[in-house]
């Protein structure tokens, strides 16, 4: 599914929202397949067994390194899309926070992996999304790669769960993971979050066509079953803020429409049809049992996130290090702490998993990097999503991918609150930092230019 349907190219006359040919769209755009091979890459299936993808490079993240090169010879080509010096500062100051936690480690060499994988995920993917797509139709593309992705990935999981071979959950294996596995229970839940933000996006829409507006909120519903399916909590409570958020900037009567029909879907699928009902509503009561009878998943995260604050306690300007919580979590943990998680089904079977980390990435951060990090990554975040909002509400740009930018921006800093970086699907955040920053962080001579003739493309689709 593309959402690139109603301007051919950057310079497409209005009236004309025919897509190019094949060839066209490769030799116009080819430096752009990378970058739909990082999000379509993910589709390949996790290896069984393979509980912990933590240290490995999957596809995903070799189709990000290719990225990153085919981003370094365009730009000593000259072919690159230009930086304000906002966005030279956003995408710089955490490689040198991150260069300062690595060498203020307790041990620089252990810390080497995880500088490594935090410049490929916050640094390097992000700035090569930024500099290779160049327009609206660019953009498009790759928002589409991510409902492609999910409507796959949530296919799957279905079927999982209809068959009784996906990931064991309260004993039984019918947990939706999709080609992740059970070792990466949340990888599934997040890139179907992705696609039913962007597809809501898109259905929202007025720049886009009346056709591809339609099949957009026909997605959002059906990608509404695997995030059922995959009793994730946090993907639940992002999901619901990010579409909440895009239906408010989308405007009320718009809104209403896609939100009766979302509801409505989640209605006839967990009430009507039955589909995981008493499951599902234990799962939304678990949420706000953090002091009465909580599960030990919930204990178990909040004893990690005690344990991250104290590990800040002792070394509050810049951490005990990256990939130092581990090493330094038993020494800060209460015994209410567990060993691990169990993981089985799905192809696999029991493992032990190890908690590694607090589950929430701004703890995570803090708790190795200090305010150092945490400032120059979490500020870089949020310095995104208000330029983001702030161009969008001033009517600049063209207005969809505002809408899918800030959409998936806000998805991903809420989740942060519940998870942390881990699992094939992490290469995915550096993408979507980089749409964010492509849609927040336009070049000056773009920044005060409106797209007129995209928007008129637009509504003569329609």
């Amino acid at each position: 599914m593309s959402l690139a349907v109603t301007t051919g190219a950057a310079g497409a006359l209005p009236g004309a929202p025919r897509l190019p040919g094949l060839p066209v769209l490769l030799r116009r755009h080819w430096p752009l397949l990378p970058l739909a091979a990082t999000v379509l890459m993910l589709l390949a299936p996790v290896p069984a067994g393979d509980a912990s993808t933590s240290g490995k490079v999957g596809p995903a993240d070799a189709a990000s390194l290719l990225l990153v090169a085919v981003c370094g010879v365009q730009a000593l080509r000259g072919r690159v899309r230009p930086l304000s010096p906002l966005a030279v500062l956003v995408l710089g100051v955490p490689a040198l926070a991150l260069a300062v936690a690595t060498a203020t480690a307790g041990d620089p060499y252990a810390a080497l992996p995880g500088f490594v994988r935090y410049l490929q995920v916050f640094v390097l993917v992000p700035a090569a999304v930024v500099l290779l797509v160049r327009d609206a139709f660019e953009f498009r593309l790759a928002a589409g790669c991510f409902v492609v992705l999910a409507l796959v990935q949530g296919a799957v999981g279905v079927v999982q769960y209809a068959t009784r071979t996906g990931a064991s959950y309260q004993g039984e294996d019918i947990r939706a993971v999709g080609t992740f596995g059970p070792g990466d229970v949340m990888g599934m839940a997040t890139v179907v979050s992705y696609g039913l933000v962007v597809a809501t996006a898109a259905a929202l829409s007025p720049a886009l066509t009346r056709r591809v507006r339609r099949l957009s909120a026909a997605a959002a519903l059906v990608l509404v079953l695997p995030l059922v399916l995959s009793f994730s909590r946090g993907a639940w409570i992002a999901t619901a803020g990010a579409a909440v958020l895009v239906m408010a900037m989308a405007g009320i009567r718009r809104a209403a429409k896609v939100l009766a029909a979302l509801a409505a879907a989640g209605v006839v699928l967990v009430g009507g049809l039955g589909v995981g009902s008493e499951m599902v509503a234990e799962r939304l009561t678990s949420i706000t049992q953090v002091s009465s009878a909580p599960d030990q998943s919930v204990t178990d995260r909040y004893t990690m996130w005690a344990a991250a604050g104290s590990m800040w306690q002792e070394r509050p300007a810049l951490g005990v290090g990256l990939k130092g919580f581990p090493a330094h979590r038993d020494g800060h943990a209460s015994l209410g702490l567990s060993s691990g998680s169990d993981t089985a089904g799905a192809g696999q079977g029991y493992v032990r998993q190890p908690l590694l980390s607090p589950h929430n990435m701004y703890l995570l951060v803090l708790s190795e990097q200090g305010l150092v990090g945490l400032v120059a990554l979490a500020g870089g975040w949020l310095a995104l999503l208000v330029a983001g909002a702030r161009r969008y509400a001033a009517g600049g740009g063209v207005r969809d991918c505002g809408l899918i930018a800030i959409g998936l921006l806000f998805w991903q800093l809420t989740d942060f609150l519940y998870a942390d970086i881990g699992g094939p699907s992490t290469v995915l955040t550096g993408v979507i930092i980089g749409l964010a920053a492509w849609w927040a962080l336009p070049p000056r001579a773009a920044a005060g230019r409106a797209a007129g003739p995209l928007r008129a493309a637009g509504a003569a689709g329609r």
